[in-house]
């Protein structure tokens, strides 16, 4: 999809449609009204008949309107007063909804006079163009039968001459992060018998060889062992796929500018291990990478914008299966940073691979780490599928992160990290347990990880809820929290 931003009266331009706003109660929008007047009064004609009452999300197609050069006019019901970014998306996919169904390859959209609560021009525009982009997304690339190919090739965003500038990065920013959601999409909706963790050392080597900036480094087996990486290799020992850790170095700062690492989890099949998981919906634990994915795909956003920043992105990548050289519960691991760690249970190994993979990340003394991961089931039931949960060692970089995902519209929410939790994980045998027990799972995670990040600036997003949408028709990955890390990075350069 292209997408374009133009000045100009909305009522002169030739186009397949124009999309234009109708508040509650039939109030013409300043656009509406535009068009209401070159036609000659058509629309206030049309509505007098109680088709539409402006209500949010309706819509109502006008066909040769005379004086216009549209072939079609789109009345969209916009509601009454200012709209929460929810209830703008909605009408955002009401009217993508209506354009699907319609022959024509371009549309413009008048909707910069809408009010969206906390949203400048900028903001609407990257809320408008994020939502249309990724309401494009498709996957059929299993599929026998491929799509029919959509006849909408072009949108045309209407803005005031004042805020074009603005617009225009809103859209840039938009066009950008949607490509970087639809990629972590396509790794996350990929069957795990093509994605696993050798594939994606290959995706971060094709990536670098397309980006002079991009340097990838991938350890193998050997030289995780050279580093003392006992937890990340006792995931993986139960498969035949063996384990990779893949670092990406990107240079658009300073050349002695310290870096921000992003580390995800990427376990491309979690069988749960020796522990094994039951065997309804475990096809979904191929979402388990989604953590890496979305590095992946924030990362991708990075490129395509090439950010002044320096960003080093490590995905801790293994599969989790059980077979006679599986981890056993009880067993006992040395990690990269020397603590011992006793496994109770095999299927909490997404900490494991976490654990040496911060470790690592320290080398490269980060301003702040920031690890990705779908890592509890207990997030789920605290947060649903709304909302991202969010724990740290640093107050400012757990404000940052909230801050930026409201802004991104991909929000976190705070979980507490008190030392009281971090009793639960105390082993008779060993530094730590990789468990804590029933009560305070996502925390009692963080509590694991955070035993490894003590020397850096930290901060944990668990998107065991938010990473895939689950069950049905509409199953599949999200791409968050894209949004809220590019978020994060665009607010860094402001500081």
């Amino acid at each position: 999809m292209e997408f374009l931003v133009k000045s100009t009266r909305p009522e002169t331009l030739k186009t397949a449609t124009l999309v234009v706003t109708l508040g509650e109660g039939r109030k013409l929008g300043a656009a509406a009204k535009a068009v209401d007047e070159a036609s000659g009064g058509a629309i206030s004609t049309l509505l007098k008949r109680g088709d539409i009452a402006g209500k949010p999300g309706q819509t109502l197609l006008l066909h040769s309107l005379p004086g216009l050069k549209a072939e079609r006019v789109l009345l969209l019901g916009s509601g009454k007063g200012e709209l929460s970014d929810r209830q703008y998306r909605k009408l955002v996919a009401a009217a993508q909804g209506a354009l699907k169904g319609l022959g024509g390859t371009d549309a413009v959209l008048a909707l910069g006079e809408l009010k969206v609560k906390g949203r400048d021009a900028y903001g609407k525009a990257r809320l408008l163009v994020e939502t249309l982009a990724d309401g494009e997304y498709l996957y059929d690339q299993f599929k026998s039968k491929k799509a029919e190919p959509k006849a909408l090739k072009k949108i045309t965003l209407i803005a005031d001459k004042a805020e074009l500038a603005d617009v225009e990065r809103g859209s840039l920013h938009a066009q950008a992060i949607a490509s970087g959601m639809a990629f972590t999409k396509d790794l996350g909706n990929l069957p795990p018998n093509l994605c696993h963790p050798s594939y994606l050392a290959e995706e971060a080597k094709t990536l670098g060889k397309a980006h002079k900036n991009l340097k990838i480094e991938i350890l193998d087996e050997k030289k995780l062992k050279e580093l003392g990486a006992g937890a990340f290799l006792a995931v993986g020992q139960g498969s035949a796929q063996p384990p990779r850790m893949i670092v990406m170095h990107y240079q658009g700062g300073q050349k002695d500018e310290q870096p921000y690492a992003l580390v995800g989890k990427g376990v491309t099949f979690d069988t749960g291990g020796i522990s094994i998981k039951p065997a309804a919906g475990m096809d979904e634990m191929k979402y388990d990478m989604c953590g890496a994915a979305s590095v992946f795909g924030t990362l991708k956003t990075v490129l395509e914008l090439q950010l002044p920043i320096n960003l080093v992105c490590l995905l801790a990548c293994a599969e989790n299966m059980p077979s006679g050289s599986a981890t056993r519960p009880g067993d006992i691991v040395t990690t990269m940073s020397g603590q011992t760690v006793e496994i109770l249970n095999t299927d909490a190994e997404g900490r494991l691979v976490l654990c040496d993979t911060l470790t690592y990340a320290q080398r490269f003394k980060p301003q702040a780490v920031i690890d990705i991961a779908t890592l509890t089931g207990a997030c789920v039931v605290a947060l649903g599928a709304h909302t991202s949960g969010l724990l740290g060692n640093n107050d400012t970089l757990i404000k940052q992160l909230l801050k930026a995902g409201e802004h991104a519209d991909d929000r976190a929410w705070q979980l507490p990290l008190f030392d009281e939790y971090q009793e639960q994980l105390d082993s008779p045998f060993a530094d730590i347990a990789n468990i804590g027990g029933p009560k305070a799972g996502t925390i009692t995670a963080a509590c694991f990880l955070s035993r490894f990040t003590k020397d850096v600036h930290w901060a944990h997003l668990d998107i065991a809820g938010t990473a895939w949408i689950s069950g049905g028709k509409d199953k599949g990955a999200t791409g968050r929290p894209v949004p809220l890390l590019t978020q994060y990075l665009l607010d860094r350069l402001k500081a």
